[in-house]
């Protein structure tokens, strides 16, 4: 019997719940529900999910915290679905650890699209290349594309994946300015459009991690008007 991806759904309200489910079903996803953020913890901590859909409305503990706490227990991809019109409300989940948000209504097209777009993620690998480096370094920075690991100056620095789908991409190629257009289609691997917010956000992360600065710094670099780019050599060996 084939091992189906695992889903959880934290969503107090039973029709978006019911919505969920089965779009994510549909994607061949094993799916489980919670109702409440204490419930939506709990499964996350028995069942390992591949992916979370998270509402930031709940009964017990504000979705914002339940992100929080998730990222604690599990590197799943974490969708935010919110009925939550302030922005700063979206970006505060992206900054404690959400990999993506969308606002309700949604479709359920788009949710299944954007979600078979993340599982793709963990084979980027750079483009037209048949096999790539897994190992990339930049001075005292080295990434392990294969496990999944970066460390600096020999100190294991903590990721979301796409923190690290970033800073792949940014590495795979150095001095290149990625667009933040061409960005979503590399990290995200999908057509839809993916607000600018949600890129700048995680790289302001990314770079707050390595020791950066929000704005900028000698790693990742701010192009300005265009995107980004990385800023240091980069050797990139098999391991």
């Amino acid at each position: 019997m084939v091992s189906r991806d695992k889903a959880l759904v934290i969503e107090d309200a039973a029709d978006i719940r019911l919505l969920v489910h089965e779009t994510l079903s549909q994607a061949g996803f094993e799916v489980a529900e919670a109702g409440t953020g204490t419930q939506g913890l709990d499964l996350a901590v028995e069942l390992h999910p591949d992916l979370v859909t998270l509402d930031l409305i709940l009964p017990d503990i504000d979705g914002i915290e339940v992100c929080r706490r998730l990222r604690t227990v599990t590197n799943a991809y974490l969708i935010m679905l919110t009925a939550r019109t302030e922005e700063t409300d979206r970006l505060i989940g992206l900054e404690v650890g959400a990999d993506d948000y969308m606002v309700k209504p949604f479709s359920p097209r788009e949710l299944r699209a954007r979600v078979t777009a993340m599982l793709r993620r963990p084979r980027l690998a750079d483009p037209g290349s048949a096999a790539a480096p897994s190992v990339l370094r930049s001075a005292d920075l080295i990434v392990d594309r294969d496990l999944r690991e970066v460390t600096l100056a020999g100190v294991p620095v903590s990721l979301t994946r796409t923190e690290f789908d970033l800073l792949v991409t940014f590495m795979s190629q150095p001095r290149r300015v990625w667009e933040r257009e061409t960005l979503a289609r590399q990290v995200w691997h999908t057509e839809w459009a993916v607000n600018d917010h949600v890129i700048d956000v995680h790289v302001a992360n990314l770079r707050h991690k390595l020791g950066e600065s929000a704005e900028g710094g000698k790693l990742v670099r701010t192009v300005r008007g265009v995107g980004y780019r990385f800023g240091a050599d980069v050797e990139q060996s098999p391991g």
